[in-house]
């Protein structure tokens, strides 16, 4: 790397991919080829007047994550150039937690959620699955239709983690709603952030008050000392970044399953394991499709681009995806087939055991319960939400023979 720009900027001449618009929720595959065409690191607008880089080769994005010297997670400088009303804030803006610190506070808070995650377990995790899917499926199963999304992996993720966080279940449609607005970065971003935010002080307010058997009480516990209010900044991240993502793993696994029946006859019979079908789904179509956010320290040239300070440097992992998908159809596999769906480097993801749990019994649960599911659209014609960080459907609408949990012959 060199701390000098080159004779002539890489993206001086180039119009930016514009990833908030409509088409990219839709085909992202075409945006993607576009950022591609540019080189290893494309120039992209995240929201209308916000500039990124975004990285799309993966040896590209592998030095980025573990280049620590050179790059930051610290958005704060970036802040000061933005609008107070962008609608990305939610999902980008500074707080003190893992996610967006370096050094020494990163590992503190890193290591405290680690250890509060490490004490649960996966038995217990398991029945928390077990128990929501039970509760949805007592919903819809009578009925002999659903929206998979809507109805299923959206609430079950609510019900799940608010199981895990010490909320009762009629406060999960509050977490599902504020979280959907915020990741989808319209014009309804900063309201879900501001009602998220409160969910999320008064959960930790209450827990402050009264400890229980549940994540905050232990992170309030915790020998790192956190503060009320460094908890607080904790769960925003950890339910935030555990619901949207697997929600939409969920969502995104089943899609891929019910569209290709000869496959989901393997699952159904037992054939096939269903940890096959989540592995796919972020080996090809991740539901976090560009996040890892990093910022230059100082302006640099990297992989051919001349990298700005302040302004943000996205891994698109949609796109390395994407890419990584073509060469397995074409034959070429590359020499390292790995996924890079939980990052890599000091923030890869510290919890991607309990995610993979949790998105593998939930498919498994349901289509043990429900082995007929149809969908009422062929894939191509599901709709996706907006947003320039998530891959998302909007509705998975099915049909299947109607039943009730409690009926007999149910899945122990």
């Amino acid at each position: 790397m060199t701390t000098h720009p080159p004779a002539q900027e890489t993206f001086s001449r180039s119009a930016p991919v514009r990833l908030w618009e409509d088409g990219f929720a839709q085909d992202p595959y075409r945006y993607y080829a576009a950022l591609r065409d540019q080189g290893p690191v494309g120039w992209a607008e995240l929201a209308p007047g916000v500039p990124a880089y975004v990285v799309t080769d993966r040896r590209a994005a592998l030095e980025l994550l573990q280049d620590t010297e050179t790059f930051s997670h610290d958005p704060r400088p970036w802040e000061t150039t933005v609008a107070a009303d962008s609608p990305v804030l939610g999902m980008m803006r500074w707080r003190p937690n893992s996610l967006f610190a370096d050094g020494a506070a990163h590992v503190r808070y890193r290591t405290s959620l680690i250890e509060t995650f490490d004490l649960i377990e996966p038995h217990d995790l398991r029945a928390r699955v077990h128990r929501a899917v039970h509760v949805l499926v007592s919903r819809f199963g009578p009925k002999g239709e659903a929206d998979l999304v809507g109805e299923f992996a959206r609430p079950l993720m609510a019900l799940v983690f608010n199981s895990l966080f010490g909320l009762p279940d009629n406060q999960s449609e509050r977490l599902e709603r504020a979280l959907g607005k915020m990741m989808e970065g319209g014009d309804q971003a900063a309201a879900g952030e501001a009602e998220f935010g409160g969910y999320v002080l008064e959960l930790i307010a209450a827990k402050a008050q009264r400890r229980g058997d549940d994540l905050p009480s232990r992170l309030l516990d915790h020998p790192a000392g956190l503060t009320s209010q460094e908890v607080a900044w904790q769960v925003f991240l950890t339910l935030g970044a555990g619901h949207e993502p697997t929600a939409n793993l969920v969502s995104n696994a089943l899609s891929r399953i019910l569209g290709n029946p000869l496959y989901y006859s393997t699952l159904t019979s037992g054939a096939r394991p269903v940890m096959d079908a989540v592995v796919e789904v972020l080996r090809h179509e991740t539901p976090l499709a560009n996040y890892g956010i990093h910022y230059a320290r100082e302006s640099v040239t990297f992989h051919g681009a001349w990298i700005r300070a302040a302004v943000p440097v996205v891994v698109s992992y949609g796109a390395l995806a994407h890419f990584a998908e073509q060469q397995a159809v074409s034959g070429r596999h590359p020499k390292d087939a790995s996924h890079l769906s939980w990052s890599a480097g000091p923030h890869a993801c510290p919890v991607k055991q309990h995610t993979l749990l949790i998105a593998t019994e939930a498919v498994e649960r349901l289509t043990q319960w429900l082995p007929d599911l149809d969908p009422v659209l062929p894939r191509e014609r599901l709709s996706w939400r907006p947003g320039p960080f998530h891959r998302s459907l909007t509705a998975l609408p099915v049909r299947f023979s109607p039943r009730s949990p409690d009926q007999p012959g149910d899945p122990s």
